[in-house]
């Protein structure tokens, strides 16, 4: 079942169910977006049209922050579970492992995406890592269009993996799969991941699982990285305080 959140499109799903969707995507013949909504992201979107309109175009949205869990409730709505960005990019590198799926990492800077690779083949063996981008310049042109540098473009034609990974932070990466993945036939699946390639390089330390079965990997974050305060408060005030505002004027005769 899908739910709608400030107009953001969140599944309803279980993990194992959302797992079982990769695998039937990977033997379709389109590619598809998979993206990780967040109540950050959430209130992103509500000031960004064409952030929203990328993100209505997923075919699959995991909800990603117990944020998302709470809005849905305070709006009469029921979201099964949390289900991390990060762990789930672990569970579709595990399926690309047994089904001999490449996957293509794109994003981050000073070599992250190729660390990142690094880490997965080893967590996972038999992992094909197609190939590894990163520093790549996102530019937004007069029409509104995300991209990179064509050379890049066509070293991912040439690697023609079955999976991407994008990781140029939330907004651009939804919008440059939506405006691009066209040109890129191979894929299959497509995805979003934020700064995945940190926690899975060891550059940032991820939360105690604890804490992340508690939905506070935020916090966590804040502790670690106090200049992302406004970040977070966009996260749990703004979100919630947009989710009971949209709740109020839905209920006027």
């Amino acid at each position: 079942m899908r739910v709608f959140l400030l107009d953001i499109p969140i599944d309803a799903i279980t993990r194992d169910a959302a797992k079982t969707k990769i695998l039937a995507y990977l033997s379709e013949e389109k590619a598809h977006l998979v993206t990780t909504p967040n109540p950050e992201m959430a209130v992103a979107a509500s000031q960004d049209r064409a952030f929203l309109a990328a993100l209505q175009q997923a075919d699959l949205a995991i909800p990603d922050g117990f944020g998302l869990r709470l809005g849905a409730w305070l709006s009469g709505r029921r979201v099964p579970e949390t289900i991390t960005g990060v762990d789930f990019m672990l569970d579709i590198a595990e399926i690309a492992a047994k089904e001999g799926s490449g996957i293509y990492l794109l994003g981050g800077e000073n070599g992250v995406a190729a660390e990142a690779g690094r880490h997965l083949q080893k967590r996972f063996p038999g992992l094909v890592i197609s190939g590894a981008s990163s520093d790549d310049k996102v530019i937004i042109d007069n029409r509104g269009r995300v991209g990179i540098a064509q050379a890049t473009m066509e070293k991912i034609r040439q690697a023609a993996p079955r999976i991407l990974f994008v990781a140029f932070g939330h907004g651009k990466q939804e919008r440059w799969i939506v405006d691009n993945i066209r040109e890129l036939p191979s894929v299959r699946v497509a995805m979003g991941v934020g700064g995945a390639f940190d926690f899975l390089a060891g550059r940032i330390r991820r939360a105690p699982i604890f804490m992340r079965k508690l939905g506070l990997e935020w916090f966590w974050r804040l502790v670690l990285e106090p200049r992302r305060l406004p970040r977070i408060w966009n996260a749990v005030v703004v979100f919630l305080l947009l989710i009971i505002r949209r709740k109020i004027h839905t209920l006027k005769p």
